[in-house]
């Protein structure tokens, strides 16, 4: 929207929260609740946004950052009137409307900031204001209204008397103003009141003074209403958003076998008819294909799932992007820069670390492949693990197309594979192995005859077994 910005209050000590991280820097969904605010104002077509930090902001400053990174400093929590004035002085003089929001108010959608804006200039209004009508207000200013419906005052309920307890509409703190009366009277605000702050709301009566009008703004949802002050409205706000989030991927042709045990966290994208088990997390900004079934118990963080890829129960993505078709786990881990190929295979107890694996290979059994290139139909032994750290620095595993890896094998990187070629299982790999080479490591099996009866006949009592009788001629 041309010509509109947005102050974020964000200064707030947030003491309720009992925690050293600022209020607005505690994660909802993901993501910090000032981000949910900031991304709400750009999302309804505000460009510029400032954001007025106090205590910890340095904690705050890489959601700010996101944003355009415009900042305002309260060095003293002395009220919204205050925090407001300190935003001003940053806004850009191209602004003619302001619109104030509330960095710990994460439910607040879009299409509502988008309203108030367009009530405060339908009626040429000094502000709008955005209320609730929740059944307890307690905690919340009231608002009192005109005869003719526009707000006569907002009284914080410290200063209310029992009649203004009331009173079921609450101030949301959240307004647009026309820039103009916003730089005029923010000025005159005075901290005669209960707290000895200075009051934003004190602007309604400023606007009577001049003989102008603000106009109120009901949410059709109050819980966008809902400030967050305490871990127990952290979790509820967070829930909220949790049960809009599945609800759209569901409108959106997302199947979840129970939709109240799965956690989706904002940013995540998930493609029509996957299907989501219990008990599953998509996290960060992960991305799920289309066709994709995702079993009970995975935990998937910034990671890309390509269509039709088969994630079976309890693997752990973290990082990794899995192609077309694959399928991974149970009990699989994928860490960070693990690029699984288009209809690969990761089994039981198998970990990749920062390696790619071509199409079609396989590794099915507990194996620990890191910082290795692993080519196209390849197989992977039960066992094998790339030595890839020799105590200070990391190495490289090569391994060409087709290769047949034995179970119990061990690369010590760097070490490189030709196409082709087989190693024998048990063997350990410290040499590069030529193109269609067999290459084995194992020393020479010896079978020492009647052994266990010579040596160790208890282990065959042990056992249950008679001690059978040595040929003639040997001897113990």
């Amino acid at each position: 929207m041309e010509g509109i910005s947005a102050i974020i209050l964000a200064a707030g000590l947030g003491k309720r929260m009992k925690s050293a991280l600022p209020k607005v820097a505690h994660p909802v969904l993901g993501r910090p609740m000032l981000w949910h605010v900031a991304q709400a104002a750009k999302a309804a077509g505000i460009s510029e946004i400032v954001f007025v930090l106090g205590h910890g902001r340095e904690k705050v400053m890489e959601t700010a950052n996101l944003f355009g990174g415009k900042v305002a400093v309260q060095e003293q929590p002395l009220g919204t009137g205050d925090a407001a004035r300190a935003g001003l002085k940053v806004l850009s003089p191209k602004a003619k409307e302001v619109v104030v929001l509330c960095g710990d108010a994460p439910l607040l959608r879009p299409r509502t900031i988008r309203t108030l804006i367009a009530a405060r200039r339908r009626r040429k209004a000094a502000a709008s204001v955005l209320i609730g009508v929740l059944p307890d207000p307690s905690g919340y200013g009231r608002v009192v209204r005109n005869p003719d419906g526009t707000v006569a005052r907002i009284v914080e309920e410290k200063d209310g008397d029992a009649s203004i307890r009331q009173v079921k509409e609450v101030n949301s703190g959240t307004y647009a103003f026309d820039r103009a009366f916003l730089a005029r009277n923010l000025p005159r605000l005075t901290d005669v009141n209960v707290q000895r702050e200075f009051y934003l709301t004190d602007l309604v009566v400023q606007a009577l003074e001049e003989g102008k009008i603000v106009v109120p703004v009901v949410a059709a949802d109050p819980d966008e209403v809902r400030g967050i002050n305490s871990r127990r409205e952290l979790a509820e706000a967070a829930a909220l958003l949790l049960r809009g989030k599945v609800d759209a991927l569901l409108d959106a042709g997302v199947t979840f076998l129970d939709p109240a045990r799965v956690y989706v966290e904002t940013e995540v994208s998930v493609g029509a008819d996957s299907v989501i088990e219990p008990d599953v997390v998509l996290a960060g900004s992960t991305r799920i294909g289309r066709g994709v079934r995702i079993q009970a118990g995975c935990v998937v963080e910034d990671s890309r799932v390509e269509d039709g890829v088969h994630l079976r129960p309890y693997s752990i993505l973290n990082g990794a992007h899995v192609r077309k078709g694959a399928v991974v786990g149970p009990f699989a881990h994928l860490r960070p820069e693990a690029d699984i190929g288009e209809g690969a295979h990761i089994g039981n107890f198998v970990e990749v670390k920062k390696s790619r694996l071509g199409k079609g290979s396989k590794a099915n059994h507990l194996a620990y492949i890191g910082d290795a290139q692993v080519g196209k139909k390849v197989n992977i032994g039960a066992g094998t693990i790339t030595c890839n750290y020799d105590g200070i620095a990391k190495h490289p595993t090569v391994i060409g197309d087709g290769v047949f890896v034995g179970s119990d094998t061990q690369f010590v990187a760097p070490v490189t594979i030709g196409r082709g070629a087989v190693i024998g299982a048990g063997a350990t790999i410290t040499k590069n192995v030529p193109p269609y080479a067999l290459a084995l490591s194992r020393a020479e099996q010896r079978n020492l005859e009647n052994w266990v009866v010579r040596k160790k006949p208890e282990l065959l009592r042990k056992g249950g077994l008679k001690i059978p009788r040595l040929p003639k001629g040997e001897t113990g």
